[in-house]
Formats: structure tokens, C-alpha cells, sequence
């Protein structure tokens, strides 16, 4: 009995080579979980229909990632003075958002990162003159920019990228690579009609591997059903029962990612209000579940636990029985499922 993350694999993969058509060039990125897929899965995916090129998150995703793909990999976490080495080989890439970084790597191969509205990390306009002379060092493989996915002051992602390879080319800087993130595929088409003499290569992850919502699909299985009646007790804290129906015991817990959640923006009067209604329930420990049965979302019966969830399903609805599966809206980038299975 697991929690299974089904993938319709001709779907998905139809998926894949929409975006590699619109995106010439694409630098696939698999990070962090592999995007619910795992970094040897994907890996597999990008081998499979040739990429060159593979962009993973860290260091230590780069030492783990080299024994399933043979191409280049971009690591994007820039390079820090004084971190941990990390053994790799001459195929990695590293991204740097300094000049003092660049220094640092002699004779490495490096993607320098420039201080988009993002603010995150990057060169600023400042320090382009200094790069000439640290550049001589490095082998320089291009020249990157990651953009913000909303934009709140009238301009475009290609208007911003615009003025940074105008910065670029008045500082004299090689302009023969530059790596791009955010874009739609007519901006690139765009880019690269201004820019012919630069390669523009998109880094995607999240459009790639999770654009197709019904290509994937998790589903945890029916453990146990106990019925309860209205004020029996139950659970850890022994709380009591909300009313009559049953306590539902499936696969999925706080260990694959269950009841975890990332902070979201809301925008508009609705998600804001709808938000606060459900931090309403929550001080009264009502939490609503990813796990959904007979067309419904599921409430917890209680938080969940490490490999499992208990969720209240009222007498109203059909009992599961044991072996069911239920399917659950969770999270790609935060779930660890026990099993993958292709269909």
C-alpha cells in the first residue's frame, strides 16, 4: 500500500517535445526533487531525446546528477568564496554572481548571472568594467538572467533582457550565449531577431515536466476504515469524532510531503477571502486534505502523520474500502512518493 504518482507517460512526453519545439536550445533544468519525478527519472527523460545540456540546483545535485547524465551541467546556485568543495567534473558549469566569484574559479567553466528586477543575485551594472581582466581567467561559457514571473510596471521580460545586452555590449563583454528563464517562446523568437549574433537558451523546469496537469497523477491507498460514531474519541489527542461516518486511514504522510505547503501570493478579493476562512478552520483544527473522495475534497480527522493520513469521511458518503486509492492534489516540488508507476 503506497502513495503512487501515476504518469501517463505518451501524454507526458507528447508534452515535452511541444516544449522542446518551441524553446530551440532548451537547457532542461531538474532540481530540488526532480520536480516530483526524482533527478534519475529525469535524467533518463533528457538523455532520451538528446539534450546537451542539463541545469540541476546545487553543488551536491551536480555530484549526484553526474552518474545519470553524460552532457553538461549548469549548476545554478552561484558560487560562494569559502564554500564546501564539491568534487565534479570538467562538464559542470558554474553560475557566478560576482566578480569577485569569477576570480575565484580559475579555469573553470562559467555562466555569469546579471542582477535582474528579481534582486535576487547578480553583477550590477557597476561592476561590468571589472569583469574584463577576471574573465581572462575563467572559461566563459555565457552570460545568464532570471526574470520575475509577474511583472507590475508595464514592462516585458524582453525589454529588461534588451537592456541588460545593451549594458553588455557597451561594456565590450563577449555576447555569444545567453542563458534566459520566464520568457514565452515568441519572446525568444523576438530576442533572438534582435540579437542574431547571441544564442539565447531557455532554462525551463516547471513548464517542461509539470505543464500537462493530466499527464500526472498521485493517488494514496486505502490502509484501513474504521466507523465512528458522533463523540467517539480517536487519534494521538483523542479527539472526538465531528459525527457519524468513518475514520479512513491512507498512504501519505508528513515524511511525502502531506500537510506541507508553500507560501502563496493571492491575488484578487476571492483567494484573499477564502484564505482567511480556511485559517479560521485551522484554529478550530479543521484542515482540509489533498485526498479526494466520491467527487470530494476530504477533511484531516487530524494532522497527519509521518507515512499516513486519517481523514473523516461522514456517513453520507460511500465507505472506501481497503485498497481503494484516493486521489490526492498535492504539490509536485514537495512531494516524495513511495512508488512510480507508468500506465
Amino acid at each position: 500500500m503506497a502513495l503512487t504518482l501515476y504518469v501517463d507517460n505518451a501524454r507526458w512526453r507528447a508534452h515535452q517535445q511541444s516544449v522542446i519545439q518551441q524553446f530551440p536550445g532548451i537547457v532542461p533544468v531538474c532540481k530540488g526533487n526532480g520536480y516530483g519525478f526524482g533527478h534519475e527519472r529525469l535524467a533518463e527523460e533528457v538523455t532520451r531525446w538528446g539534450a546537451d545540456i542539463l541545469a540541476v540546483g546545487t553543488t551536491y545535485e551536480a555530484a549526484r546528477m553526474k552518474d545519470y547524465f553524460g552532457g553538461d551541467l549548469l549548476v545554478l546556485t552561484p558560487f560562494r568564496l569559502g564554500e564546501e568543495p564539491v568534487p565534479l567534473p570538467d562538464r559542470a558549469i558554474r553560475s557566478v554572481s560576482s566578480v569577485e566569484g569569477v576570480r575565484g574559479l580559475v579555469g573553470a567553466r562559467v555562466v555569469i548571472e546579471v542582477m535582474s528586477s528579481m534582486k535576487r543575485h547578480g553583477i550590477s551594472e557597476e561592476d561590468l568594467p571589472k569583469l574584463h581582466a577576471a574573465i581572462e581567467d575563467v572559461r566563459l561559457e555565457g552570460f545568464a538572467i532570471h526574470l520575475p514571473l509577474d511583472r507590475g510596471d508595464g514592462t516585458t521580460g524582453v525589454d529588461e533582457i534588451t537592456a541588460w545586452m545593451e549594458r553588455l555590449r557597451g561594456a565590450h563583454l563577449p555576447l555569444h550565449t545567453m542563458f534566459v528563464s520566464h520568457l514565452k517562446s515568441d519572446e525568444l523568437l523576438e530576442l533572438q531577431q534582435r540579437f542574431p549574433q547571441t544564442r539565447f537558451r531557455a532554462r525551463i523546469g516547471t513548464r517542461l515536466w509539470l505543464g500537462d496537469h493530466d499527464a500526472t497523477q498521485y493517488r494514496g491507498a486505502v490502509l484501513d476504515v474504521t466507523p465512528v460514531s458522533k463523540g467517539d474519541r480517536f487519534g494521538y489527542r483523542q479527539q472526538k469524532a465531528a459525527g457519524d461516518g468513518y475514520l479512513v486511514v491512507v498512504a501519505g504522510g508528513t515524511s511525502h510531503g502531506v500537510g506541507l505547503e508553500a507560501p502563496k501570493a493571492l491575488h484578487g478579493m476571492m483567494p484573499r477571502a477564502k484564505g482567511v476562512a480556511r485559517a479560521g478552520l485551522a484554529t478550530m483544527n479543521r484542515n482540509l486534505s489533498p485526498f479526494v473522495w466520491a467527487g470530494k475534497q476530504r477533511w484531516f480527522a487530524e494532522p497527519p502523520h509521518m507515512q499516513v493520513s486519517i481523514l473523516f469521511v461522514p456517513n453520507d458518503a460511500p465507505a472506501p474500502q481497503v485498497g481503494d486509492e484516493l486521489v490526492a492534489h498535492l504539490r509536485h516540488t514537495t512531494t516524495q512518493f513511495d512508488r512510480i508507476l507508468d500506465h
